[in-house]
């Protein structure tokens, strides 16, 4: 008899149910509160309720997490003394897309060795989170898989979903039911009304399949997610940050009925792939903040401990402390230069 099922499936390996997970690393009650908190003032910035800028700042990816957290460290002061102007919100991306293949980040390929121990993967990312919020740092990330929320998603403060994504039914779907106020990009191709689309699937109900805490598949019905905005991250031939792109994306979201709240990635296409563009692209959005755009709620900025990146895969032990295996960052002194300098803008 001819198979017709698990043809190409080589093994299937059992995971901790995320009830387990959370029970393992536990989020205590002053974390608990510090993430209502920083997830409230958030939204506060989205519909205009509080006048500071949000600073998505952070690894591109984080494939260590020594390194990571001694980030985590010096963001925190920095944070501390611009809090009256920006709030700060460390940008600690688990999953990645990739456009062919590579590593899929630190959930999927914890150790670095494409083995792929993905248990192991989400108590690094959980135990990694709740070490950040001990420092009073809200958290940011990519949410990629739907079934990753279950496991982590109580410690996030902000999420985004990607420009190769939101077009997704899935991810709308899944945006839909997320507790912590989340940004949209704009499609890899430019499309800007693909993220404005999604806000508002986003925001109505939905049901799809996924995974309840105990692990077991079931049917997930939401509410809708109202706390939503857009993040323009430029296009594979183009950027969008310029005064004219955002005055259109305004339009479009007039039209749409949605909140005029644009945040602005400095990376990506908007830097093309450049990391010293990046300060260049934050300068040019700030002058707009000094002449009245009030839509421009905030950036994001992909900063590491070192500039630019390394190549992999190579062995681990041969992997520069602090820079990038991911996209090209640009390094801390220019992080915390280009955060003071908005700051002193903002005054």
């Amino acid at each position: 008899m001819y198979r017709v099922t698990d043809i190409n499936i080589v093994a299937t390996t059992v995971l901790p149910a995320p009830e387990q997970l959370r029970q393992e690393i536990i989020k205590g009650p002053e974390q608990g509160a510090f993430v209502r908190q920083s997830r409230k003032e958030i939204q506060n910035i989205i519909f205009g309720d509080d006048a500071r800028w949000l600073c998505v700042v952070g690894p591109c990816s984080i494939h260590d997490v020594e390194a990571g957290y001694e980030y985590a460290q010096r963001l925190a002061r920095v944070a501390e003394k611009v809090s009256d102007r920006l709030l700060l919100v460390m940008r600690i991306y688990f999953e990645k897309p990739r456009t062919t293949v590579g590593w899929k980040g630190l959930i999927m390929d914890p150790d670095l060795d494409g083995k792929c121990d993905i248990a192991r993967g989400l108590r690094l990312a959980r135990r990694f989170l709740s070490d950040v919020i001990k420092l009073k740092v809200p958290t940011a990330t990519e949410l990629l898989d739907p079934i990753t929320p279950q496991y982590i998603a109580d410690l996030i403060s902000w999420s985004a979903i990607g420009a190769r994504t939101t077009e997704s039914q899935i991810h709308r779907q899944m945006a839909s039911g997320l507790s912590m106020p989340l940004g949209f990009k704009n499609s890899t191709d430019g499309n800007v009304q693909a993220a404005i689309n999604a806000i508002k699937a986003t925001q109505q109900p939905q049901t799809f399949l996924g995974i309840d805490q105990k692990g077991q598949a079931s049917a997930v019905t939401t509410g809708g997610n109202p706390n939503c905005h857009i993040i323009l991250r430029g296009s594979q031939t183009a950027t969008n940050y310029d005064a004219a792109s955002v005055a259109a994306t305004e339009a479009r979201l007039k039209t749409a009925g949605l909140p005029l709240a644009i945040m602005v990635d400095c990376s990506h296409g908007n830097s093309q792939k450049n990391p010293d563009n990046q300060p260049k692209v934050l300068q040019q959005v700030i002058e707009q903040v000094r002449y009245g755009k009030k839509s421009l709620i905030g950036c994001m900025l992909e900063s590491n401990l070192e500039g630019d990146a390394q190549p992999f895969p190579v062995p681990k032990e041969t992997l520069r402390y602090g820079v990038s295996i991911t996209d090209p960052c640009i390094d801390w002194p220019t992080t915390e230069q280009s955060l003071y300098e908005l700051y002193a803008a903002l005054s």
